[in-house]
């Protein structure tokens, strides 16, 4: 058996567009990460307060970030599909 893909791959004319996109989607989630390091830090005592069924507010925002990351992943994913549709069409796959 030899070990080749199973489909040729073309040049993804896309590439650079989804580059841009996946960086916008890094720094918006750096700011938000930041954001919660910042707090952690310099403000502990907010931080530390009950907002939500008994949870702290570092563990909401904790959960806040995993389910963020979560949704923009889906969102990167939709996006960068249709951005390959948009730019690769014509093309045999």
């Amino acid at each position: 058996m030899l070990h080749e893909p199973s489909a040729e791959l073309n040049e993804d004319k896309s590439a650079d567009k989804k580059a841009k996109l996946g960086l916008k989607f890094f720094f918006v989630y750096l700011f938000l990460y930041v954001f919660f390091v910042f707090l952690c830090v310099y403000k502990p005592e907010l931080i530390g307060q009950r907002v939500f069924w008994g949870l702290n507010l570092a563990v909401v925002y904790g959960f806040f970030l995993i389910i963020i990351a979560i949704i923009m992943g889906f969102f990167y994913n939709l996006l960068c599909t249709r951005l390959e549709n948009k730019y690769n069409e014509g093309e045999e796959v």
